[in-house]
């Protein structure tokens, strides 16, 4: 699987300039790509400010991303704010090729920024399926719980999106490592970068990891798009010989 990283300097509170931002990336991809991430928020920016931003999903930002995949042939993945039902959720959407969208509503959300105040967390783990192989996409603050993400479900790729600040941007290049390492899986990790609303930076970082924890695509610090090739029979191969998975502990998510 070929996955295009899309690591952007996002505008404050703009969806208009962000989706002609994100527009022109994914028009301008020039080799066969089978999905594209986003960050967090991409729309946006990771904002407090739902009421001056959100959107539907009928709205223009999800127009958009059915049509690119269906132009393009490919899946797009990535969070925005969304409003339904008067409440405001962090929603990622994963948008297929056909149109088609699953969506996941980010279940941690961000106390020290008093995200759960405002938006209304979701309940469901979401695996898609997508070319023969099995992915969890997650947001951002879920990488800190682990028990959430363990691979239960025996999915291929873990994918997180994120507005992962500056001075935390350690602990986002441990934990997508441990991720990988623990789930026997391959780890896409596409974080934003530039400066927000509130004034705060970010390093972007984003990452390909695979299933041993090496990295495919080592933490990059500046704008632009980059491509990771997947290779689901040699991690097949690997979760067959070493077996570590087999070995796993069973929880229950309340």
């Amino acid at each position: 699987m070929k996955i295009a990283m899309i690591q952007a300097p996002l505008v404050w509170e703009n969806p208009k300039i962000n989706r002609t931002y994100f527009e022109e990336k994914i028009n301008s991809l020039s080799e066969e790509i089978d999905l594209v991430v986003l960050p967090e928020m991409f729309s946006t920016g990771f904002s407090m400010h739902p009421e001056k931003v959100a959107e539907t999903m009928d709205g223009e930002t999800i127009l958009l991303l059915k049509n690119l995949a269906k132009a393009k042939n490919l899946a797009i993945t990535g969070s925005l704010i969304i409003k339904e039902k008067e409440l405001f959720y962090n929603r990622l959407v994963f948008v297929f090729p056909s149109g088609e969208i699953q969506k996941y509503d980010k279940r941690h959300l961000f106390s020290l920024a008093g995200e759960e105040k405002i938006y209304a967390s979701g309940k469901e783990k979401l695996i898609v399926e997508y070319l023969g192989w099995k992915i969890c996409p997650l947001v951002c603050y879920d990488l800190r719980f682990p028990v959430f993400a363990r691979n239960s479900e025996d999915y291929d790729l873990l994918i997180y999106v994120a507005n992962w600040p500056k001075p935390r941007i350690q602990a986002w290049d441990i934990l997508l490592k441990a991720r990988a390492v623990e789930n026997m899986a391959y780890v896409i990790g596409v974080n934003r970068i530039g400066v927000d609303g509130n004034n705060h930076p970010y390093p972007g970082h984003s990452q390909a990891i695979d299933f041993l924890g090496n990295f495919t695509i080592e933490p990059q610090e500046s704008e632009g798009v980059f491509t990771a090739e997947f290779d689901k029979s040699k991690m097949d191969l690997a979760r067959k010989k070493l077996g570590f998975l087999n070995d796993r502990d069973v929880f229950e998510i309340k």
